[in-house]
C-alpha cells in the first residue's frame, strides 16, 4: 500500500479504528489494575494520530526522522509500563492489537489488492511491536538494576558503636560494585561523624579470595586517606590459612577473630577505659 494512502485510510476512519482498536485491547484483556480506560483510548489516539502524520512520508524507514515522534512515544509508553507491572505480551499488545481493525478497513477499501497492502501494514506494526518490546526490556533492565543497587545499599550499613568508631558488618560475597558501595557509604560516615577508627567485620562474608583481599584494602586504604584508622575483625582460622596460602599482604592493618575483640582495641586506641561498676546486693 502507499504511504499516502495508509495515511489517509488511518485520518478517515480514525474515529472507527480507536473504537475497534479499543475493543480489540479490551478483548485481549485490559489490565484495569495498572491502567485507566481514559488512558488507554488517550494514548490510543495519540498513536494514530502520530501514525497517519509519519506514514505520509514512508512507511519503509522506521529510523527515518519522521518517525521520531511514534519511536518517541513508544519509547516512552513502554518504559513506563516496565515499571508499573505490565508485561511484555501486555506490553506488546497495544501496538498488535490494532492489526484487526486496520485489516479489516484495509479489506474493505482495498478490493483485490488487499492481500499485499495487508502484508506492508503487517511489516509496518510488526517493527513497531518489536520497537515497544526492546524498549520494555531496557525500562525493565534498569528496574532491575535500581533495585540490585538499593539492596546493595540496604545491605551495607555503616553503624557507629561509640563516639569516634564505626562498623561495617559485611553479609555475603564482596565483588567490585559492592566494594564501591561500601567504600562510599564508609567514607561519608567517617566525614558526618568524624570518627577516627573504622570496624569492617568479615564473619559474615563465606569466602576470601585474592579478588576480596584486594577488595578490602582498596576500602582500608580509602579510610586512611579520610584520615580514619581501619580494624578487619572476623578473621576466622580458614580465612586466616587462607590468606596467608595466597600471599596476601595486609600491611599495618589490624586484624582480629571477632567484632567483640576488635572494639576493644578501638577504645583501647582511643584512649577510653570502661570501668565496670559494682553491683549491689
Amino acid at each position: 500500500m502507499p504511504a499516502s494512502a495508509l495515511a489517509e485510510l488511518l485520518k478517515t476512519y480514525e474515529s472507527e479504528l480507536l473504537e475497534e482498536w479499543i475493543g480489540a485491547q479490551r478483548a485481549a484483556g485490559l489490565r484495569s489494575d495498572l491502567i485507566d480506560l481514559d488512558t488507554v483510548v488517550s494514548n490510543s489516539r495519540e498513536l494514530l494520530k502520530l501514525l497517519a502524520v509519519a506514514a505520509e512520508q514512508g512507511i519503509d524507514d522506521l529510523g527515518a526522522r519522521h518517525w521520531e515522534p511514534v519511536r518517541g512515544m513508544l519509547e516512552r509508553l513502554s518504559r513506563a509500563q516496565s515499571r508499573q507491572g505490565f508485561s511484555p505480551s501486555e506490553t506488546a499488545t497495544f501496538v498488535f492489537s490494532l492489526k484487526e481493525p486496520l485489516f479489516a478497513k484495509i479489506q474493505q477499501h482495498c478490493g483485490a489488492a488487499s492481500l499485499n497492502e495487508i502484508w506492508n501494514a503487517t511489516r509496518l506494526l510488526d517493527r513497531l511491536g518489536l520497537y515497544s518490546m526492546e524498549h520494555f526490556m531496557a525500562g525493565r533492565e534498569t528496574v532491575i538494576r535500581e533495585q540490585q543497587e538499593s539492596m546493595l545499599e540496604l545491605s551495607t550499613p555503616v553503624v557507629e558503636l561509640w563516639k569516634g568508631v564505626l562498623a561495617v558488618p559485611l553479609i555475603g560475597s564482596l565483588d567490585s560494585n559492592r566494594t564501591q558501595v561500601v567504600m562510599e557509604a564508609l567514607l561519608q560516615k567517617i566525614v558526618e561523624t568524624e570518627s577516627e577508627i573504622a570496624i569492617i567485620d568479615i564473619t559474615g562474608v563465606p569466602t576470601v579470595d585474592t579478588m576480596v583481599a584486594q577488595h578490602l584494602l582498596k576500602t582500608v586504604t580509602a579510610a586512611k586517606l579520610m584520615g580514619a584508622k581501619c580494624i578487619i575483625s572476623g578473621i576466622r582460622p580458614q580465612i586466616a590459612a587462607t590468606i596467608v596460602h595466597l600471599g596476601v599482604e595486609l600491611g599495618d592493618v589490624i586484624t582480629k577473630s571477632s567484632l567483640a575483640d576488635a572494639f576493644v582495641v578501638a577504645l583501647r586506641e582511643l584512649d577510653v577505659r570502661l570501668v565496670s561498676r559494682p553491683v549491689l546486693r
